[in-house]
C-alpha cells in the first residue's frame, strides 16, 4: 500500500496521485469524505458549506479574507466525487478491494513549482482524513518540513 504521493505530468498540467487503503465498505468512507462537517476537518479552507449534488457548490474561506466556490463535477455514490477549485480538478474514486476499498486522491494544477508544497500538504490532510474514517481523535502530526523535504527530492529526482 502506497502511502506517498506521485507527481505525473499530462497536456502541460500536473496530477498528484495518492492511493489510501481503507478497512472499510466504500459507502463508510465515501460518507465521511462527502459529509460537509467531516470534509472541514481534513480538506483545506472548507467552509462545510456544501451543495452534494452534480453541479452543486462547495464553499471554500482561505482564512486571509478571500471566499470562492467549487463546483462538484461527478458525484456517483459511493464511488466517485470530483469538483474543479478554481483551475484545479479534484478527483477521489473508492474501489472495493480485499476486506476495505482502495481510494485514489488526484489533483490536477498547474503550477509545477508548487508541487513539493502541495503533495506536503495532501499527504497532512490525506493522514487526516484516515483518522476521521477510522474514528480516531483528529491530530494534525507536525511533519510539514521533512515532507516538503521528500518530495521536493522526489520530484526533482524524476525531472
Amino acid at each position: 500500500m502506497n502511502q506517498l504521493g506521485t507527481l505525473h505530468e499530462s497536456n502541460g498540467r500536473y496530477a498528484l496521485r495518492f492511493e489510501r487503503f481503507f478497512s472499510y465498505k466504500p459507502e463508510d468512507v465515501f460518507r465521511v469524505i462527502t459529509n460537509p462537517g467531516c470534509f472541514s476537518q481534513w480538506y483545506p479552507f472548507a467552509t462545510g458549506e456544501m451543495d452534494l449534488k452534480t453541479g452543486g457548490k462547495i464553499a471554500f474561506d482561505d482564512g486571509e479574507g478571500s471566499t470562492y466556490e467549487g463546483i462538484i463535477t461527478a458525484l456517483i455514490a459511493p464511488h466517485t466525487f470530483e469538483f474543479r477549485e478554481i483551475d484545479d480538478w479534484i478527483q477521489i474514486s473508492l474501489q472495493e478491494k480485499d476486506e476495505g476499498c482502495q481510494m485514489a486522491f488526484t489533483h490536477i494544477f498547474d503550477d509545477k513549482e508548487m508541487a513539493m508544497y502541495t503533495a506536503a500538504g495532501w499527504h497532512r490532510c490525506l493522514d487526516v482524513l484516515q483518522q476521521l474514517v477510522n474514528g480516531d481523535p483528529v491530530e494534525w502530526k507536525d511533519n510539514s518540513a521533512e515532507l516538503r523535504e521528500f518530495y521536493r527530492e522526489a520530484f526533482d529526482r524524476k525531472s
